[in-house]
């Protein structure tokens, strides 16, 4: 006949701490894993909007980032964007340029697309409609969520990329051309890909689609 042997209180409280320090790690992994598990992913459907013919819904990673577009502050800027975003030009195409807290960039149509990533041209890839002029004058805060047109060193270069500001940025007024603002969503690009010594993203997220909410 087989003796059972009883825990004493000491293993009894040894094990239950095992067992927990065991629930905590591996719930800590999975919630480290699913970066996304806390945003809030927005339908627009269940939004209702003023201007809903201006309203660019960007899908990430972590879910829907919805963007007012402002025609009438950069006319043709805007257009450019609704041009692009109407094709599906910006489908699959890298968020390249990431800092942390600062801003997200995307839209290099020729260097950044997910099935022709070229790490050594990507953020100089153009949309082969040429360029626009900048569009600088009019009153703008570059506040948190601004989506603004990228351009080279010169201004009347901005093409296909643009940049959402994840901080205020006021001396971004009368340098950057602006084209609108994040109204919801914006947690989900804080969750976009970076690396810390360096602006451009190794093996970065992407753009899953980006349409006008009325086509």
């Amino acid at each position: 006949m087989i003796n059972k042997i009883k825990a004493t209180k000491s293993e009894k409280i040894i094990f239950g701490f095992l067992i927990s320090l065991a629930i905590i790690f591996f719930g800590s992994y999975f919630l480290i894993k699913d970066k996304c598990l806390f945003v809030k992913n927005h339908d627009p459907q269940n939004i209702s909007f003023d201007n809903p013919q201006n309203i660019a819904i960007l899908n990430v990673p972590c879910g829907n980032v919805i963007i007012e577009l402002y025609p009438d502050i950069s006319p043709n800027a805007v257009k450019r964007f609704i041009t692009l975003v109407s094709s599906k030009a910006y489908d699959d195409v890298a968020f390249h340029r990431v800092i942390e807290g600062a801003l997200v960039q995307a839209g290099d149509l020729e260097f950044g697309k997910k099935n022709n990533l070229n790490y050594g041209k990507i953020g100089t890839g153009k949309s082969g409609l040429g360029t626009v002029n900048s569009e600088v004058d009019a009153p703008f805060d570059f506040d948190k969520g601004s989506v603004g047109l990228a351009r080279k060193q010169k201004y009347n270069t901005e093409d296909s990329q643009f940049f959402i500001l994840l901080k205020n940025e006021p001396l971004y007024e009368t340098e950057f051309t602006p084209i609108g603002k994040v109204i919801y969503g914006l947690k989900a690009l804080e969750k976009i890909k970076y690396l810390n010594k360096s602006q451009y993203v190794l093996r970065p997220d992407f753009i899953n689609s980006l349409r006008m909410l009325i086509n």
